[in-house]
């Protein structure tokens, strides 16, 4: 499947490398892709004639800081995202460094975490994933942060600019090891929570629509405490309209939880696909454009492998020059790159392993392709929001990433391969908030920007 492509990196020496995010980070409308680095340079990889070449600004490279996960959403309705990422200078307990919430204004960033007014609501606790959450659906974001062994925490900001815990309010202060944490309308029509742990039962919050949550996991069937989890991923295995979960282990049998039309979740992985393996990340996407997503399991020590929908079941695929069965392996996002259409896939190591990033292509073909970014009442991505496509009588289902896997977070984009098609019915965007917005006959082939419709 995959083709070593990684000579498109100006520089790629070995490092330890964990978190990925793909987000504009400069401002500019195209998408960059945000690498953090442990006791060396967060990377920002940019696409400048024909290379990735990296701008990270001074502040935001923080060469000092142990940088784990990231996530980046627009947490001030400025327009433009910002960017938080987890320190984690200890196992468990309390830290030395804080986290960063890096916001740019004008050409000059910031650490809000830095701020006098913030310093004491800043985390110092253990932590490795975070995502974004828009809890009411106004179109401003908070970042909820998994702490290890302590409660959850969600960071907004007041009105007055300030940084605020909002998860005990919210009912999301549940106490676990989270890994990995996504956010998407899964059992409401609002920006659900759910958390696979490490040592204990994952947690599913659903939306009340007030901006309250209320923890279902047990009765909804993904409880599923035996395995060490460490990464999730939302996807329509099935084709049924409903969002599914992929869930990754250290060591135990990788999960595929499907839900059914009663709001149950039913474990459907096979054999092949359930194979115990050390999983640090999980990457759902269709690479090659054929209509049906792919599932990557990005591991640590051992081959990766990928699967795919064929003859109607999930079947292991050749991995190609990305099965890397000495990477040590941690971070893993698709993005594309290039703007071509095609989705690379981009693998970071270490966990104590200095390795180069690793960033492979699919092989080339002619199906078609339809890249879905929405925008929020403020023009910032619309992460959380659900897009639907009609071509060729058949439906697909995506979600724009808010967080996923374990330390990630993919693009701002619904990403669309047509197979053999080359012309779309019709696409919904679903907001957070329930809005609706339907485009019949969108041309193929491009990135297709829509803006949260006016009162």
């Amino acid at each position: 499947m995959f083709l070593d492509c990684s000579s498109l990196l100006v520089e790629n020496p070995p490092r330890q490398s964990n978190g990925m995010a793909v987000t504009d980070i400069d401002g500019d409308g195209a998408l960059e892709l945000v690498v953090t680095g442990f006791r060396t340079a967060n990377l920002v990889l940019k696409w400048v004639d024909g290379r990735l070449v990296d701008v990270a600004d001074p502040l935001v490279a923080d060469p000092s800081g142990p940088a784990l996960g990231l996530a980046a959403a627009d947490i001030d309705g400025d327009g433009r995202e910002e960017l938080y990422v987890v320190n984690c200078d200890r196992a468990t307990g309390s830290k030395d460094m804080a986290d960063r919430l890096f916001a740019c204004f004008g050409s000059h960033w910031l650490d809000l975490c830095a701020q006098a007014g913030n310093a004491g609501a800043a985390n110092h606790t253990a932590a490795g994933a975070v995502a974004a959450l828009d809890r009411w659906g106004h179109g401003r974001y908070g970042f909820l942060v998994a702490t290890d062994g302590g409660p959850l925490r969600l960071y907004e900001l007041t009105r007055r600019g300030r940084l605020e815990d909002g998860a005990e309010e919210a009912g999301l202060d549940a106490i676990g090891a989270a890994r990995g944490v996504t956010a998407l309308p899964i059992v409401s029509d609002h920006m659900d929570v759910v958390t696979v742990n490490d040592g204990g039962p994952n947690q599913l919050f659903r939306n009340l629509g007030d901006g309250n949550f209320e923890e279902i996991a047990e009765e909804r069937g993904i409880a599923d405490s035996r395995p060490s989890g460490r990464a999730v991923a939302a996807l329509d295995a099935d084709g049924d309209g409903l969002f599914d979960l992929l869930v990754g282990t250290w060591d135990g049998a990788q999960r595929l939880f499907l839900q059914r039309m009663g709001g149950g979740f039913v474990e459907s992985a096979g054999p092949d696909l359930s194979m115990p393996g050390r999983i640090f990340t999980v990457v759902v996407a269709d690479f090659d454009n054929d209509g049906y997503e792919e599932l990557f399991f990005h591991a640590h020590g051992e081959p990766n492998r990928l699967f795919g929908w064929r003859h109607d079941q999930w079947q292991e695929l050749e991995t190609g020059d990305a099965a890397e069965p000495k990477g040590m392996g941690t971070g893993a996002v698709a993005m594309d790159i290039d703007g071509d259409g095609r989705l690379e896939l981009v693998l970071a190591h270490g966990d104590g392993t200095a390795q180069p990033l690793s960033v492979f292509r699919p092989a080339a073909n002619h199906n078609g392709w339809l890249r879905v970014q929405p925008l929020t009442p403020f023009g910032a991505p619309a992460r959380g929001a659900v897009v639907d496509l009609t071509a060729g009588g058949r439906r697909q289902r995506r979600v724009v990433c808010a967080g996923s896997g374990y330390l990630c977070q993919g693009e701002p984009v619904a990403h669309f391969g047509l197979g053999p098609l080359h012309q779309v019915e019709q696409i919904e965007v679903r907001w957070p908030d329930g809005t609706v917005v339907t485009v019949d006959n969108p041309p193929a082939g491009r990135l297709l920007t829509i803006p949260y419709p006016p009162e």
